[in-house]
Order: structure tokens, then sequence, then C-alpha cells
């Protein structure tokens, strides 16, 4: 059964103490920790728990690399589109700087063509302007010289009718009434 083996210990008095540890067959606990280890240690290795973990690990690895190797595709992927956006964007500004360019030349085209409109226009109003300004002064002169020859006729008449009795009359009626006979 159990015997007990002696066991020496200094205390702190200077003093020896004996201790008894148990043991079973010979062995002694720490000895039973031991021998129970290897045991554990056995069934580990008799039922292949190293290659079972480095499988899983292997696994883990496998499928670490794959979602590397997903990563740098998606990578590839996003640098490509992204360069396609520049590229788009290149040519987007290079369309809109043909755009404004067209604009540009539109826009003189319209300033021009408004530039003469508006030239052909004052020329026009211009025209029309002299046009009514001779037509006033024609209507002016006609009137100045209507009112001219009404105060001439009055003037005359009455000159005339100051002047000429029915004895004045006379010689003029009788050279009228010949007058009238020659051209018969």
């Amino acid at each position: 059964m159990a015997e007990a083996h002696p066991t020496s210990l200094t205390a702190a008095t200077g003093t020896t103490e004996l201790h008894h540890e148990p043991s079973a067959l010979g062995i002694t606990a720490p000895g039973y920790v031991a021998l129970s280890m290897l045991v554990v240690v056995a069934i580990i290795l008799w039922k292949k728990v190293p290659a079972m973990i480095a499988g899983m690990l292997d696994a883990r690895i496998a499928t670490i690399r794959e979602q590397l190797d997903q990563a740098s595709r998606l990578r590839a992927e996003a640098e490509a589109q992204l360069a396609q956006a520049k590229a788009r964007n290149a040519a987007s500004a290079g369309d809109a700087a043909a755009i404004v360019a067209h604009a540009e030349a539109e826009a003189k085209l319209m300033i021009a063509r408004a530039e003469s409109d508006s030239a052909e226009l004052v020329g026009r109003r211009r025209k029309m302007a002299e046009d009514k300004i001779a037509a006033a002064e024609r209507a002016a002169i006609a009137e100045v010289r209507a009112r001219a020859a009404d105060a001439a006729t009055r003037v005359a008449a009455a000159i005339i009718a100051e002047k000429h009795d029915a004895a004045a009359d006379k010689p003029l009626i009788d050279r009228t009434i010949a007058d009238l006979g020659r051209l018969n």
C-alpha cells in the first residue's frame, strides 16, 4: 500500500523537519501526474490529433489564400474601373471643352449677326426718318406755296379791285374775245 518516504526540509529556524509523502506502487503524486500526461500524449498521438490540427490549419490557410486572391482580383478590377473612370472623365473634359468652344463660336456668330442686323435696322430707320422729314418738308413747302398763292391771289384781287373798274376791263374783254376767234 502506501509507503511514506521521509523528506527533509529546513525551516527558517535552522531545524530540520521530516515529512512523509504518500506513494502507491513506489510512485508519488508528481510521478502520477507525469504518467497521466504521458498517457494523454499517447492518446493524442494514437488518434492523430496533430494531423487533424494540421489539416484544419491547412484548410484555414487555403481559405485565407482564396480570400487574398479574391481581394487581389477585386483590387485589380477596381483599379481597371478607376482607370476607365479617369479615361471617361478626361474624355468628358475634352467633350466639355469642345462644347464650350462650339458655344463660343456660335455666340460670336450671333453677335456678328446681331451687329449687322442692328446696323441694317438703324439704316432702315434712318432712311424712314429721312423719308418722313422729306415728306414733311414737301408738305411744308406745298403748304407755304398754297398760302403764298392764296395770299397773292387775295392781294392781286384787292389790287385789281382797287385799280380796275369797268372801263379798264372793257379793252381786256375785247382783246380776249378777239383772241378766241383766232384760235378756232
